[in-house]
């Protein structure tokens, strides 16, 4: 079987959600780990040194454009698996029975990974775009004589709105489903399900899914609180 024939097959299709899924959670731990340097309490210093160094090193900035694709790979192939699986199902669950058959943020993927796509634009639209095109609002910053975009001022400016922190705080709950989910599949989907290691990927899961989104929904709400400055 082609290349071609086995990615678009369903099964080569949960296969690329697996990998891009993997791929994707790494990327959390990389995100939340530099965000949450703002926890260093030092006037953003610690911060903005880097966010400098994940701006600008060739690496990372190659690793940003992977980052994207694979993105916009995972949202299409989790499209299509949902509407393949509804085209399959011939009669939907009984609504007595489907507490009994899966967990109800396992049958919503589609809505959750929905709502964590516009978070996703909300905070490109925020940080990103700022940083990389118009300029941020918070202009830059002197760092032992070295100029670095103010990404820790920016922060303050976009988190001192209430309905902003609202959203940031929606959008990681909705990632906390959609990872207590996702995280088991994506090990599944690569074969990896084993009756020795598969409830150490559920329990690593399930922590992961909730850490995880509770640091980066700490952030607005430190800012917005003032205990961070």
């Amino acid at each position: 079987m082609s290349l071609t024939k086995i990615f678009t097959a369903s099964i080569g299709r949960k296969l690329a959600m697996g990998i891009t899924g993997l791929f994707l959670i790494s990327f959390l731990v990389v995100h939340c780990s530099i965000n949450a340097l703002i926890f260093v309490n030092d006037g953003g210093e610690t911060f903005n040194r880097a966010a400098h160094f994940m701006a600008t090193n060739p690496v990372i900035r190659t690793m940003e454009i992977v980052l994207f694709a694979g993105i916009i790979w995972h949202i299409i192939q989790s499209l299509i698996l949902t509407r393949m699986n509804q085209k399959a199902r011939s009669i939907g669950y009984a609504v007595s029975g489907a507490d009994a058959n899966s967990k109800w943020y396992s049958r919503w993927m589609g809505l959750l990974g929905t709502l964590i796509l516009i978070f996703l634009i909300i905070h490109l639209r925020h940080f990103w775009t700022g940083a990389r095109f118009t300029g941020l609002e918070s202009g830059t910053v002197l760092i032992d004589g070295h100029e670095y975009d103010d990404m820790f001022g920016e922060m303050k400016i976009v988190f001192s709105q209430g309905w902003v922190v609202i959203v940031y705080t929606l959008g990681m709950i909705s990632l906390a489903y959609h990872l207590m989910h996702g995280f088991q599949s994506a090990f599944q989907s690569l074969g990896i399900n084993h009756k020795k290691y598969t409830p150490a990927i559920k329990t690593i899961g399930m922590l992961f899914s909730l850490i995880v989104p509770l640091v980066f929904a700490m952030m607005p709400m430190a800012v917005y609180m003032g205990w961070i400055g």
